[in-house]
């Protein structure tokens, strides 16, 4: 069969075709676009309108291909929303979660719900980014005028079918989900004051929705189907992992770090430690947590190319290769590094603030970024071993980070453990299999796996040079 993966990131979107063939996957790009985020005096804003239609373009190029199509369904990135009116119209504008509203949002949620409790509900870490932030910093004139909210994804679906659901593996990113309940929490949206009617009902991953809207006749027939509506739900569901114990490591701007398990880990220590329990395929939990990734080296090559320096990602990881090991080292987890612009001198300024010499030139500064970054993965393992007591084996990395061979072989060299990077097209290829699961051509997520590990080529790091990296995770573990 064939199937249709939209997907969403904070970047770029694209529309993917997936063709199961003789024991097989494989991807296929029928439209990529841009999102470029909407910046309006100081706020920043998504422009939904541009995305819905890049994909209507991408789903008539589908149409003209002139293949059976069993089914589509949306991931995309979690946190953000869309406010819909009693006419189905969206009420701009749907904020970015990069928006400062956010600050706004975080005091009005402490003077309304203790933190404890906060995460005894919902086992999500704080981010000041994440939805229930967002919700709180809203206008009481724009959460009255909503009738409908829905997730980034859960909107994408609506537009394709007509039908209003909230995704599990989306709607748990929100941190107004309660993992236990399998449902939105009431005690929060009571603490918060938000109106209980614009939250749809929750179904779980690999729902199917309804046909096709009729405005894309050329793809009759086809079902919408909502997947696993979260990028990292897909990503995690695409890891080509056997029985060994392992974790992962969705990699791109963001990092998302972690383990599957059976139950949410709601325990004191997961609070302290700050890690999250978001729902995957099969009601499974992701613990895991949201290290902000490749992010810093994105912004440095923004920011050079601003200065008329612009640089692809190939040649500064080249740059980063032939820089000095192991010198000067930042902490990603610094709210400093969340924030867009002047990214290198984020990092001199934090190393002179922190008594070390500041990278020299742009080799030493992405090598710096790329080395903390594997230092802070080997942190969050250590802190994945202790709340789950099972020692971890193998790293699967994927995602669009699994390409930047220089950071798999650091992250094999500062954890200490085979790092397995690949496949890149992770979310596109979880959703495809939750669909293909979903239409029964599929029997599980077990048997997609490994239909995962036939199909794409997984490259092995072993670690290297673990005395230094462990000399180096001592200063690391100093850094404020």
């Amino acid at each position: 069969m064939n199937y249709l993966a939209c997907d969403l990131g904070a970047e770029s979107g694209r529309l993917m075709l997936g063709r199961l063939r003789r024991g097989r996957l494989s991807l296929e790009e029928v439209h990529r676009f841009a999102n470029v985020p909407l910046q309006v005096k100081g706020s920043m804003h998504w422009n939904i309108d541009a995305l819905w239609t890049e994909l209507k373009k991408g789903l008539r190029k589908a149409g003209a291909l002139k293949v059976p199509i069993a089914s589509i369904g949306t991931d995309s990135w979690g946190l953000d929303y869309v406010l819909f009116d009693e006419n189905e119209e969206i009420i701009e504008p749907t904020f970015h979660y990069r928006d400062a509203r956010t600050a706004r949002g975080v005091e009005n949620v402490k003077g309304r719900i203790d933190w404890a409790d906060l995460f005894g509900e919902t086992g999500i870490q704080f981010m000041p980014i994440n939805t229930i932030y967002q919700l709180a910093a809203e206008s009481p004139e724009r959460l009255k005028q909503a009738h409908r909210l829905l997730m980034i994804g859960d909107a994408f679906n609506f537009f394709l079918s007509g039908v209003a659901k909230s995704e599990e593996s989306l709607a748990s990113t929100s941190a107004i989900y309660n993992p236990q309940t399998r449902d939105w929490s009431a005690k929060v949206i009571k603490a918060l004051r938000l109106p209980t009617g614009v939250f749809t009902e929750i179904v779980p991953s690999g729902t199917k929705l309804g046909g096709l809207g009729s405005e894309f006749r050329s793809l009759k027939d086809v079902q919408v189907i909502a997947s696993c509506s979260h990028d990292t739900g897909a990503a995690v569901a695409a890891v080509p992992a056997g029985r060994r114990s392992w974790a992962y490591i969705s990699s791109g701007t963001w990092s998302l770090m972690g383990v599957e398990t059976a139950k949410p880990v709601l325990t004191d220590l997961c609070r302290e430690l700050n890690f999250t329990n978001e729902i995957g395929y099969n009601h499974s939990v992701r613990l895991l947590k949201n290290i902000v990734g490749l992010w810093i080296v994105q912004e440095c090559r923004r920011e050079w190319a601003r200065q008329g320096r612009d640089y692809d990602y190939a040649t500064l990881t080249k740059k980063a290769a032939e820089a000095p090991p192991l010198g000067p080292l930042i902490s990603p987890a610094d709210p400093r590094f969340l924030a867009p612009g002047e990214m290198p001198k984020r990092i001199a300024d934090y190393c002179v603030e922190t008594g070390q010499m500041p990278p020299d030139g742009i080799g030493e500064t992405i090598r710096c970024a790329l080395e903390s970054l594997a230092l802070q993965y080997r942190k969050t393992l250590r802190e994945l071993e202790r709340l789950t007591g099972s020692k971890i084996k193998q790293l699967h990395i994927v995602g669009g980070g699994s390409q930047n061979r220089l950071l798999n072989q650091f992250t094999a060299n500062a954890t200490g453990v085979p790092v397995l990077a690949g496949p890149t097209e992770a979310t596109a290829i979880g959703n495809v299999l939750v669909q293909a699961i979903t239409m029964g051509e599929l029997k599980s997520l077990r048997e997609a796996r490994q239909l995962v590990r036939r199909s794409f080529e997984i490259e092995t790091f072993e670690p290297r040079e673990t005395e230094r990296w462990d000399e180096a995770a001592e200063r690391f573990g100093k850094l404020k």
